[in-house]
């Protein structure tokens, strides 16, 4: 497979508040705490739930609800964490997603052999469901340590995308979901 992801299993910090779902996870997962995998045309890729998935929740909610939308024809985001820094153009294939991406930092130094993989090509669904799987264990933790939020809203949709019967229920056989608009820095054309 081009694309996936492994979520692993972090060790939970202590954390009472936060403004946000991003200073949540800033708060709650310490920097040796064990890392995802996102596997880009066998590569694979640390992302640090500490600072990486804390710097690009704000963008990866709205762009997975604006993906599964049956408009939905291109985007490109900006991941600009710091060791996890590219540029991703995103276009609709039919039922896929063709990924065009310009590695700028990763974990281990690894952008001239991402880069030399080329894109990576994915179904919309499957893209959704691999990146679901670090929200589900996000939103999780979050409950679970009962973190009080000052401004819920990603938390919120992302709890309503986990929510979606085509990552909780059967194949879907219809067309693509309809997920709420976008916001961030994530670009839709």
């Amino acid at each position: 497979m081009s694309f996936l992801i492994q979520a692993g299993c972090p060790a939970v910090q202590t954390c009472a508040s936060a403004a946000d779902m991003a200073d949540a996870v800033g708060e709650m997962y310490s920097s040796d705490a064990e890392d995802a995998i996102l596997v880009w045309n066998l590569v694979p890729v640390r992302l640090s739930y500490r600072y990486d998935l804390a710097a690009l929740l704000d963008d990866l909610v709205p762009l997975l609800e604006e993906i599964q939308r049956p408009e939905f024809s291109a985007a490109e985001v900006f991941w600009g964490a710091d060791t996890f820094s590219a540029e991703w153009q995103m276009v609709r294939e039919d039922d896929s997603l063709r990924i065009r991406a310009r590695w700028h930092s990763t974990l281990g130094n690894y952008e001239s052999l991402l880069a030399e993989r080329g894109d990576a090509v994915v179904p919309t669904r499957t893209f959704v469901a691999e990146w679901a799987k670090v929200l589900k264990r996000i939103v999780s933790d979050i409950e679970v340590k009962a973190v009080e939020l000052e401004d819920a809203d990603i938390f919120l949709r992302a709890k309503a995308l986990l929510a979606a019967p085509e990552l909780t229920g059967p194949e879907p056989t219809g067309p693509a979901p309809r997920g709420p608009g976008s916001s961030g820095s994530v670009v839709i054309r």
